[in-house]
């Protein structure tokens, strides 16, 4: 499994701060500062505990320290000849074999090897081993993000350097670095605070990705099998639909309760598709090979029946100004209609396939679907170019990113692939693990900045993987039926919707136990692991 590349990966660094979080700028590399800076606190630490001897009439300066710091000014001096010569002729080295040990573990980078010497000195100041110990771990924890091991940075940190309990303001910005991968540690300053403030570091075993989701509330209301669900933009709203015909629109409310608003009837047929439209005031609905219906959400009133006699439609979506609406029709072609139901125009030819999902670019110009099994179709209705993306395996649904940049496909192979769509298409990462052999199962993004993925699966879970790595990070158990949709709410990174053949929707969300981190773990969010 790959994931999404940077095109400047971030560099080596690390910021020695013994308390203030600062901005997060360039810091001293360890193995630039080298043994001016921690090799000599140690040195000079380790000198008064070595030898009792000491020399003066008053009897209060030790022998070791004194030519140790003689020895340290001729070569900070530049005499390195007549500092070696004192270390010889008086047999006191200026650092213990230890910590000269410990300087050049820190050199090669041997970050464990390193922090286990480092105890090994034994400091008396324990304050300075664990602050130490953070310097170092936080240069490994960087060093695991910059190759690609993101799984193993999310370890270093919760078992590592959260443990340490130094600076807890960084721990918090360096979580903020896994659950955000769009935006470089570099561009943050002093000040700027994450939108998601919670305590990253739990003590049952989890971390940042797995703070996410447990599971809320089940909502059962449809009485078949539910196969499509999607949160309106602004997350106020899911609507939902079902082999019962039926679709529902569900009032999120700001303290996660979510209760029916409507109950949209008047489809003869299982309800396949959903969209929102731009100002999140109207609903499309399909139904299998039948009419689309617009909606009102406020009334809950159907607007208009769009429908074209001998032929059904297969999926819909709205045009980026919300004036206009685009269909697939079962005859595989394109159809784009005014909201009074007036057919404005239609692209015939293979544009779309009989089970098709169908999405708008940005500028709205472009409209996306699958043309053929394996191929995805980037039309441009205005000048009626064409760009295709072809796989080797069937497409069986897909998903937009929220900036339409990236387009999320779902194969028949039991994989997820993401493409970038911005210019060129362009294949940058592949998610494994979730099970589809007979339905359509469909996926989305979602989390803080889109920063994960998720699908549904034929094994009755939900799977959730790290976007930028590729890793799967979460399983969430609870359905006892295949899990067709899932929708993670645009507006709440924590709160993600999921629809099962066991007819029921469930509603995950964040255990919120402490939103504020305070450095320790005693008041740490706390989650199950998806069972109900």
């Amino acid at each position: 499994m790959g994931g999404v590349e940077d095109d400047e990966p971030p560099s080596k660094r690390v910021k020695v701060s013994s308390g203030e979080s600062g901005g997060l700028s360039n810091g001293i590399s360890v193995r630039d500062q080298g043994s001016c800076s921690i090799s000599d606190s140690m040195a000079r630490l380790l000198a008064s505990q070595e030898d009792d001897e000491v020399v003066g009439s008053r009897g209060v300066i030790k022998k070791v320290e004194l030519v140790r710091i003689i020895a340290e000014a001729l070569y900070s001096l530049g005499y390195s000849k007549t500092g070696a010569r004192l270390e010889e002729e008086s047999g006191i080295p200026l650092h213990s074999s230890l910590v000269d040990l410990f300087v050049q573990q820190i050199l090669d980078g041997q970050w464990d090897e390193s922090v286990t010497t480092l105890h090994e000195i034994d400091l008396t100041d324990e304050s300075i081993t664990k602050l130490a110990s953070f310097v170092i771990l936080e240069q490994k924890f960087f060093e695991l993000l910059d190759g690609g091991k993101v799984m193993d940075a999310l370890k270093t940190l919760r078992n590592e350097i959260a443990p340490l309990c130094v600076n807890g303001d960084r721990v918090r910005e360096l979580s903020y670095v896994i659950v955000s991968p769009s935006q470089n540690l570099l561009e943050r300053t002093s000040g700027q605070e994450p939108s998601f403030q919670v305590d990253l570091i739990d003590s049952d075993g989890l971390t940042a990705l797995k703070t996410f989701m447990r599971l809320m509330r089940i909502l059962q209301e449809h009485s078949d099998e539910v196969w499509f669900l999607q949160f309106s933009h602004n997350g106020k709203y899911l609507a939902s639909s079902s082999g019962d015909c039926l679709v529902i629109i569900w009032e999120v409310k700001v303290n996660g309760q979510v209760s029916v608003r409507h109950r949209l009837s008047g489809h003869q047929k299982p309800v396949s598709y959903i969209s929102w439209s731009p100002d999140d005031h109207q609903l499309l609905t399909c139904g299998m090979e039948e009419t689309v219906r617009r909606w009102d959400i406020t009334s809950g009133d159907c607007l208009q029946v769009y429908e074209k006699s001998g032929l059904g439609f297969v999926s819909c979506g709205w045009a980026a100004d919300g004036k206009s609406i685009f269909s697939g029709v079962t005859d595989k072609s394109i159809s784009m209609w005014d909201l009074e139901g007036k057919e404005l125009e239609c692209w015939k030819g293979q544009r779309t396939v009989r089970i098709a999902d169908l999405g708008i670019t940005t500028d709205g110009k472009e409209l996306i679907t699958v043309c053929k099994e394996n191929t995805i179709l980037l039309f441009n209705w205005e000048t009626k170019s064409e760009k295709f993306i072809e796989e080797n395996q069937n497409i069986t649904s897909f998903a937009l990113s929220e900036d339409r940049k990236f387009l999320l496909l779902s194969l028949w192979n039991e994989e997820l692939h993401l493409w970038n769509i911005d210019g060129c298409p362009k294949l940058v990462a592949k998610y494994k693990g979730h099970k589809r052999s007979r339905y359509v199962v469909r996926s989305c993004f979602g989390g803080l900045e889109q920063s994960f993925i998720a699908s549904g699966s034929e094994d009755s879970q939900v799977y959730i993987w790290h976007r930028l790595s590729g890793e799967l990070v979460l399983t969430l158990a609870g359905h006892t039926g295949a899990v067709n949709c899932v929708s993670w709410n645009p507006a709440n990174p924590h709160m993600l919707a999921s629809a099962s053949d066991d007819r029921t929707i469930r509603i995950w969300g964040l255990n919120r136990v402490n939103l504020n981190y305070n450095g320790t773990n005693s008041d740490a969010v706390h989650c199950c692991n998806g069972k109900s």
